[in-house]
C-alpha cells in the first residue's frame, strides 16, 4: 500500500480519484436486491442519458466488467451474420474490434488508418453498403482523436448503425449522441469518471435496441439487462460499490455542468503541452483529445526507458506503449482529479530528467 500512496498517477486508466469517491469505496457494500438500490441504478441511468444527450427512449446497460467486455458484448448483441461492418482500425483498440469480429464471425471491413482524424470521410464512401460501423472515438494506444461529428454524419447519410467506444473520452471531451449521431456508446468507470475499474456502461439508442440479436450466451444478453433495468436492477450481481460511487460522481458532474469538466481537462492538457514544448519531446498525433497527450522522444532515448525512469527516480507513473511502439511513444493522462499543481509534478520531473532548467 505504501508503494501506491507514493506514486503520482498520470496513466489513462485508472486515473487519480476524488476524495469523496475514495471514501465511498471504503464503506460496507449494501444489499442490492431492494427498492433503495434500484433507485441508485435508475438515477445513474437517467443522469448518464442526460449528460450524453441520448435520444429519447435510450437505455443504459450496466456491466460488471472491463471496457473490452463492453466492446465484446456490443459486438455479440448488435452484430450478426447479415451485417457488413466497417471497423476503423487506427491502433491497438481498433485492432481489438477487428479481433472481436473475427472471433464472432462477423463480416467486417478492416479500414486501417495512419494518423488520420477522419474529418474528411470521403475515403469511407467505398463502404456505403455497410450496415454498421465500429470505431474508438479516441484511439488510446496512439492518442488519436477522430472527428465524431463527421463520422456520425457519414453513418446517418448511409443508414449505418454507428457503434462507438467512448471509453477514453467521457467527461473530458465532447460526447453527444444526438449531435454526433451515435447509436451505441461504450463507456467505463476508470477513465474520465475517475472511479475504480470494473464497471462498463453501454448506452443504446432506440435504433440500437431494435438491432439487438440475443447472443448465444447468458451474461452478456442485453435483453436481460434492458428488462431488469426497467425496475432498476441487473440480471446478475452488479458492481455495487462502484455504482454508489458513480451515483455521487454523476450528481457532482451535473451540478458543475459537463462543459466545466471538458474545459478543465482542456486547460490541463493545453498547459502541459505548452510547458514541455522546450523539451526533446514531440506530439505523436496532431489530433489529440483533452484526455491524453502522446509523446515521442526526439533525442534518441527509448520511450519505454523514460517511463521506467520516471517511475523509479521520481515516483511518477505515465503509460508505456507496447509492440512496435514500445520505444517510440509514451502516454500522459489528463483525466480525473487533476489540477495544475498536480501536473506540475510531472512537468518538473521531465525537466529534471532531461537536464533542462525550468524557467
Amino acid at each position: 500500500m505504501q508503494y501506491l500512496r507514493n506514486k503520482y498517477i498520470f496513466t489513462p486508466g485508472p486515473v487519480r480519484m476524488y476524495e469523496e469517491t475514495l471514501q465511498l469505496g471504503s464503506v460496507q457494500a449494501p444489499y442490492f436486491r431492494n427498492e433503495e438500490f434500484s433507485q441508485v441504478i435508475l438515477e445513474c441511468e437517467q443522469n448518464l442519458l442526460q449528460l450524453l444527450n441520448a435520444p429519447k427512449s435510450s437505455r443504459v446497460i450496466f456491466l460488471t466488467a472491463s471496457g473490452t467486455a463492453g466492446m465484446e458484448a456490443t459486438v455479440q448483441n448488435l452484430l450478426n451474420k447479415n451485417d457488413e461492418t466497417i471497423v476503423i482500425n487506427g491502433g491497438g483498440f481498433g485492432q481489438r474490434f477487428v479481433d472481436l469480429c473475427k472471433l464472432h464471425k462477423i463480416n467486417h471491413l478492416n479500414h486501417k488508418l495512419i494518423v488520420n482524424d477522419l474529418f474528411n470521410t470521403t475515403q469511407l464512401n467505398n463502404y456505403s453498403s455497410a450496415t454498421t460501423l465500429l470505431i474508438n472515438a479516441h484511439e488510446t494506444s496512439i492518442g488519436l482523436l477522430y472527428n465524431m461529428k463527421s463520422v456520425g454524419e457519414f453513418c446517418k447519410n448511409n443508414g449505418i448503425l454507428n457503434i462507438v467506444d467512448g471509453i477514453s473520452l467521457f467527461i473530458t471531451d465532447e460526447l453527444d449522441m444526438q449531435k454526433q449521431n451515435i447509436d451505441a456508446l461504450i463507456i467505463s468507470s476508470h477513465k474520465g469518471l475517475a472511479l475504480p475499474p470494473g464497471l462498463t456502461m453501454v448506452v443504446l439508442s432506440p435504433n440500437a435496441i431494435q438491432k439487438i440479436t440475443p447472443p448465444n450466451c447468458m451474461y452478456f444478453d442485453f435483453n436481460r439487462y434492458i428488462n431488469d433495468g426497467k425496475r432498476g436492477q441487473t440480471p446478475f450481481t452488479p458492481a455495487v460499490t462502484i455504482l454508489l460511487q458513480l451515483q455521487a460522481r454523476l450528481k457532482q458532474i451535473k451540478k458543475d455542468g459537463i462543459l466545466f469538466h471538458i474545459e478543465k481537462a482542456k486547460s490541463i492538457a493545453d498547459y502541459f503541452r505548452t510547458q514541455i514544448c522546450v523539451l526533446p519531446l514531440k506530439a505523436y498525433s496532431q489530433s489529440m483529445p483533452n484526455a491524453m497527450t502522446t509523446l515521442t522522444p526526439t533525442d534518441g532515448r527509448s520511450a519505454y526507458d523514460i517511463v521506467k525512469d520516471l517511475d523509479q527516480k521520481y515516483n511518477v507513473v505515465v503509460a508505456p506503449n507496447g509492440g512496435d511502439l514500445r520505444n517510440i511513444i509514451f502516454r500522459v493522462s489528463h483525466m480525473g482529479n487533476m489540477d495544475k499543481d498536480y501536473i506540475n509534478v510531472l512537468i518538473d520531473a521531465l525537466y529534471q530528467y532531461f537536464g533542462v532548467e525550468r524557467k
